[in-house]
């Protein structure tokens, strides 16, 4: 018999995310499996809960907490109470309980579990084929919730009552299904059906001895080559067949978008393995519950058509990660195009009525559902760049299956709000030793994606109990979220002080030391930041810089030498006249067409223009932006010389050097140039080189590679001169040129060979996607200055 004086009594609160993940049944399974009493009870904060027993079971109960928690479950923090022994009687789950001013870490939605599969694809299971299937460890989660805790009413699942068999699951403690809020099956949840498109007046495409099933009726429509509406987690994709270059060219013809790459959906791992060479960290992530897009290496013989990435020898593909894709996928048997549901750079549709009012036009059919969406949440994307044998996998896009999970910063945060960046904007709440960095916002250029911004602003303020004494935003005056910034601050009535402006590539460099979770105090790095724009102290578009600094601070240690950009963001679409500009600029000759292969399909009229413009130096701003320099390069080399997406020029540059890599020989030269205490890049020669090489012959691919070479050659020369010159000896790789695989690849080895340590992304974007991180974490130390 146990003595009294051997029985303990704990008192337990665990923080991080520890609701809708099956965390308080995983307890009460644990308590009863060390013959333990009490309770347990989610509340806005988190988890509480009191076991009680012989001292050797609280504490292997102790160590279990955490060692076995369910897969989905994340655990910040475990904070541990004595108290005395009361005499339970048994265990017990008890109500949730709101508490004013707390929250708690919400679950990402997360993608179908392997249990949950199984009963999807049984014939014999009451939930074979049911597009909502889901269990605690599963399913929607952030997409649903509307308030916290993380109970039903909150969610919009409040509309469908659960039949007896799933009440009976969702009250079983010992059911993987206990208190999984959108527990649902084809008797008592939502469902799917299939609509014509409202602007459709006669359909070439007709489903045929499908009888009511809407998903087989959908996949016999994108067989014959439909393009269809299809309400997802977060929102609506316009799918496609991949393998159809007819329904491909369709699809981007509707949405406007004639080459950027378009992501693929396959049923299984084997199907992607026949379509792209995988990787283990690539398989890692496919396979992960967020099951984001990856980018693999496209194999020449892949079935889906090449229209789907024009130029590209990468392909996006994810696996399904609802049972609706599951389902549809394996109904299709072909890989599919899963592409956001919008219009080129408007935020992705999630309700029914939105989606046939702004999607009718795009798609013959439309498979829709009354699962009501709450958060928009676009798909996340990711790429696996190697560099000597290790994979360092990082972000492009942080959305579904990611946020609204926070990044743990190194100290503690006051409320902080920042809003971002204008391109592939995230905004990002920070409290505490959090930074919640928003889902995907997009391109910050119309009403409708304002519009997104801010009601998500609502929702993350909402859901974690933050209400901002500080506001950071980007330096440029004329971006939306520096706009939204200051007309917050003034509305709210805000000191001055606490409106916080922030250079873009400063914020690059912070966030890069936020996402390593580099000590405040420990030092300064040299930030490498290579984009495409970004505005600076002087009022030029900086985007080729070396700074030095950490969190309270910077200097501009280096740049590329200042060019001419004619006609601002015109330049960007039009990359033939950088190349122009800058040859025009650096080599004192007007570039004759004959001469010049890429000027073959440029009228005399426009060039005509472009030269009056340079001469007048009318509305030519200067920038130091690498990504125009890669824009330049990619124009000579005549790979690029009109783009339709953002870095298109600077992407099929990446794309073509592939093959020029091994014959390349060295780097194009450069010289760097001390002035005034700042390392000034020169590309000069760089550019009479590239002359050569073009009047000489040389292929595209030759040229691409030399010039990476000289990028990585560059960036670790400057670093070098910095460190000599009493710089420190880490240095920070960010910006959006650090996407491009070739030249992470040839700088990160060099810089450590050089002695240097070098920290790159990892859990937010190098690209402006991350940029609010970096932001949010200046303003702290902004306001202790």
């Amino acid at each position: 018999m146990v003595s009294k004086h051997s029985i303990e009594r704990k008192q337990i609160t665990v923080r991080g995310v520890v609701q809708g993940v099956g965390f308080r049944p995983f307890v009460y399974n644990l308590a009863i499996r060390h013959g333990l009493t009490g309770w347990v009870l989610n509340h806005s904060g988190g988890v509480d809960m009191e076991v009680e027993g012989p001292a050797p079971a609280v504490a292997a109960f102790l160590h279990d907490l955490t060692a076995q928690a369910p897969p989905l479950a994340r655990i910040e923090d475990v904070a541990v109470q004595d108290a005395d022994p009361v005499g339970y009687t048994g265990f017990e789950i008890r109500h949730s309980q709101a508490q004013e001013g707390r929250y708690q870490l919400i679950s990402p939605d997360m993608a179908t579990c392997a249990d949950c599969r199984r009963e999807l694809l049984d014939p014999a299971d009451r939930r074979y084929r049911y597009p909502f299937t889901n269990c605690t460890n599963c399913g929607p989660r952030f997409t649903i919730i509307a308030d916290i805790p993380y109970d039903r009413p909150n969610t919009t699942m409040r509309v469908f009552p659960m039949c007896p068999d799933c009440q009976a699951e969702y009250d079983d403690p010992t059911n993987r299904r206990f208190h999984a809020q959108p527990n649902a099956c084809p008797v008592c949840g939502p469902h799917v059906w299939l609509v014509l498109s409202p602007e459709s007046q006669v359909s070439s495409f007709e489903p045929q001895g499908v009888g009511s099933d809407p998903i087989a009726a959908t996949a016999q429509l994108l067989r014959q080559g439909a393009v269809i509406a299809i309400k997802g987690l977060g929102g609506f994709h316009l799918a496609c067949d991949a393998a159809s270059t007819e329904a491909v060219r369709t699809l981007r013809a509707r949405k406007g978008r004639p080459t950027k790459p378009l992501a693929v959906m396959m049923a299984t791992l084997d199907d992607v393995r026949r379509h792209c060479d995988v990787t283990p960290a690539e398989e890692e992530l496919l396979t992960s519950h967020q099951c984001p897009i990856v980018l693999l290496r496209w194999r020449e013989d892949s079935a889906v058509v090449r229209e789907v990435a024009p130029g590209n020898r990468f392909l996006g593909v994810m696996l399904p990660y609802t049972p609706l894709h599951h389902v549809l996928l394996r109904d299709a048997g072909v890989p599919l195009v899963m592409t956001s549901g919008n219009l080129s750079e408007e935020p992705i549709a999630k309700d029914n009525d939105e989606a046939l009012r702004r999607l009718g036009h795009l798609a013959d059919y439309f498979l829709l559902h009354d699962r009501d969406i709450y958060a928009r949440y676009d798909d996340s994307v990711w790429f696996v760049p190697t560099v000597e044998g290790e994979s360092y996998p990082q972000p492009i896009r942080r959305s579904r299956g990611y946020a609204p999970f926070p990044v743990k910063l190194p100290y503690q945060s006051r409320p902080i709000l920042a809003t971002g960046a204008e391109l592939k904007n995230s905004f990002c709440l920070a409290r505490d030793e959090y930074a919640f960095l928003s889902q995907h916002i997009g391109d910050m250029e119309n009403l409708e994606t304002l519009e997104h911004f801010e009601a998500s602003i609502a929702l993350y303020k909402h859901l974690f109990r933050v209400e901002p004494e500080l506001i950071a935003h980007d330096l440029h005056p004329d971006y939306l979220a520096t706009r939204y910034a200051i007309t917050q601050c003034t509305t709210k009535n805000m000191h001055p002080a606490s409106c916080i402006v922030v250079q873009h590539h400063h914020a690059h460099l912070a966030a890069c030391l936020a996402d390593n979770d580099w000590d405040p105090d420990a030092g300064p790095a040299i930030g490498v930041s290579l984009d495409g724009t970004g505005y600076g102290l002087d009022g030029h578009i900086w985007g080729g810089e070396w700074l030095v600094g950490d969190y309270r601070g910077f200097r501009r240690a280096g740049h590329l030498e200042y060019l001419p950009l004619p006609g601002g963001d015109a330049a960007t679409r039009n990359p033939y006249r950088i190349a122009v500009a800058y040859l025009y600029t650096l080599l004192g000759e007007w570039p004759d067409p004959a001469r010049f292969p890429f000027l073959t399909d440029v009228t005399p009229a426009e060039l005509d223009v472009l030269r009056q413009q340079l001469d007048r130096r009318v509305n030519v701003p200067l920038t130091s932006s690498a990504g125009r320099l890669f824009d330049a390069v990619s124009a000579l080399a005549n790979v690029c010389t009109r783009a339709t997406y953002e870095a298109q020029a600077a992407i099929e540059l990446e794309m073509e050097s592939g093959d020029g890599a091994d014959k390349a020989g060295e780097g194009y030269p450069f010289d760097v140039e001390n002035v005034d205490g700042v390392e000034i890049v020169r590309v000069r020669r760089t550019l009479a080189a590239i002359v050569d090489d073009v009047q000489a012959g040389a292929a595209p691919a030759v040229i691409g590679a030399r010039f990476h070479a000289a990028m990585a050659e560059m960036t670790v020369a400057v670093c070098e001169r910095i460190r000599a010159a009493g710089g420190p000896g880490v240095v920070t790789l960010s910006g959006g040129c650090f996407q491009n695989r070739l030249l992470f690849a040839q700088t990160v080895p060099p810089l450590r060979a050089a002695g240097f340590s070098v920290l790159v992304h990892h859990q937010v974007p190098c690209n402006d996607g991350g940029l609010s991180l970096g932001q949010a974490v200046i303003a702290q130390f902004a306001s202790d200055l």
